[in-house]
């Protein structure tokens, strides 16, 4: 079967026809594709075709598809059984990794994705500070709990919409959205509301709206502004986390957040996440204190294998800065060319941005102005070409460990030569 009847035949069946709107290529025209395999830099399609991979699973495979190590470790795992509901030694091998790995985290509790993450780290900072309101930023995506999807981005984004229907007034009433990198429009929040707002949750690298680093002094100010307010600090580092170097983006930058939020890389491929910060904070959990949480497959074994082996890879190989080369050779190219277009790197991570600004963008509505048809046609014409990237301009592509040399040439090559036909 390939991909074009494979989603006719989801499209009866599935909403959409996907699992996750943003598969549906809507915002990129043509039809998704099946994915069948991954081998370490590559996938293999339903139709037999293989491509380069910058999309990564959307982050996780930091390692590459497949790795061996990996694999070894999930299935010597499962063959010991898929899941307890019960407690099992990879969850204190994992807490005692995590909590090595990012010393601002004294205490950890596995969830099973980057949704409950972050809503079991708002709601752990409402407990905690017996208030309500909580501060995001525009275009910042902290997963798609009712209040979380306020002005919001990454698939919403891409949808055309900035919120969800079927979210309550009073859900949102308790949210204040600022715009990311507004150092001011923080300040006068706080002055005006500081004493109600429970927590502040933020992306300290925004990837929901491609890839927009923040200003000097942003994140800075955000501890600085919880701080006096009682208001916890909590980093969405779901894409951030172990992605920059073999920690949070919180450790490497020297900001201590109340509350860290982990997600993809964390789980290798599996779905696991992880919240955690503070000792006094999470010992306010349940069973210990009165904020409950709950997950009947939260510290799988299996997705612990992977995760566990990943984190411990990482630490070892410390492939960071050959993947941040990598991705810098690309944004170098591109920005040196005389065309409307403008790549943003940090890391292994880069977006090209379809603009004629020659400043990166520094929050939403700079990226709003940006071409989406032109990107949904680079998307199309690098596909043709064997290059598989994240169908949506409010997302990232991601160099992993498995990138060649050869990979990157190659891809620079065809951004050379689908860039000028896409702005023609």
């Amino acid at each position: 079967m390939n991909s074009e009847k494979l989603f006719n035949e989801a499209k009866a069946l599935i909403p959409g026809g996907v699992n996750s709107p943003v598969r549906a290529f809507n915002a990129v025209g043509g039809q998704p594709i099946y994915i069948e395999s991954g081998a370490g830099a590559y996938v293999t399609d339903a139709d037999d075709q293989t491509y380069l991979d910058f999309c990564s699973s959307w982050g996780p495979l930091i390692l590459g598809h497949a790795h061996p190590d990996i694999l070894t470790e999930v299935s010597k795992t499962m063959q010991k059984g898929l899941t307890f509901g019960a407690c099992n030694s990879n969850e204190v091998t994992m807490a005692k990794q995590v909590c090595k790995m990012v010393p601002s985290i004294e205490m950890v509790r596995m969830v099973n994705s980057g949704t409950e993450a972050t809503m079991s780290a708002i709601r752990l900072a409402r407990g905690a500070t017996n208030r309500q309101k909580i501060l995001k930023f525009d275009g910042c995506y902290h997963g798609h709990a009712d209040y979380l999807l306020v002005a919001s981005g990454s698939g919403l984004l891409t949808g055309g919409i900035s919120s969800s229907a079927g979210v309550s007034k009073e859900a949102a009433a308790d949210v204040l959205v600022v715009n990311y990198n507004d150092l001011d429009a923080v300040k006068k929040v706080f002055a005006e509301k500081g004493s109600e707002i429970a927590a502040v949750i933020v992306e300290p690298v925004a990837g929901n709206m491609g890839l927009v680093v923040p200003a000097e002094g942003f994140l800075e100010l955000l501890r600085e502004e919880t701080t006096k307010a009682g208001s916890i600090l909590i980093f969405d580092e779901v894409i951030n986390g172990f992605r920059l170097a073999p920690t949070t983006y919180g450790e490497t930058i020297g900001i201590t957040p109340d509350l860290t939020c982990l997600g993809k890389i964390v789980g290798g491929g599996m779905p696991l996440a992880a919240f955690g910060g503070k000792k006094e904070l999470m010992e306010q959990l349940a069973p210990l204190g009165s904020v409950y949480q709950a997950g009947t497959l939260s510290g799988n074994p299996v997705a612990l294998a992977a995760g566990i082996k990943t984190l411990e890879l990482l630490e070892t190989l410390n492939p960071y800065p050959e993947m941040e080369a990598k991705a810098k050779r690309i944004a170098d190219m591109v920005n040196g060319l005389d065309l409307p277009v403008i790549c943003a790197q940090l890391g292994g991570m880069f977006t090209i941005f379809f603009t004629d600004s020659k400043e990166l963008p520094t929050q939403l509505n700079e990226v709003k102005l940006c071409n989406e048809a032109q990107f949904g046609k680079y998307h199309q014409e690098m596909l043709k070409r064997g290059f598989y990237l994240s169908p949506s301009q409010y997302e990232l592509g991601f160099i992993s460990a498995v990138h060649s040399d050869q990979d990157i040439a190659n891809f620079m090559d065809a951004l050379k030569e689908v860039l000028p036909l896409v702005l023609s």
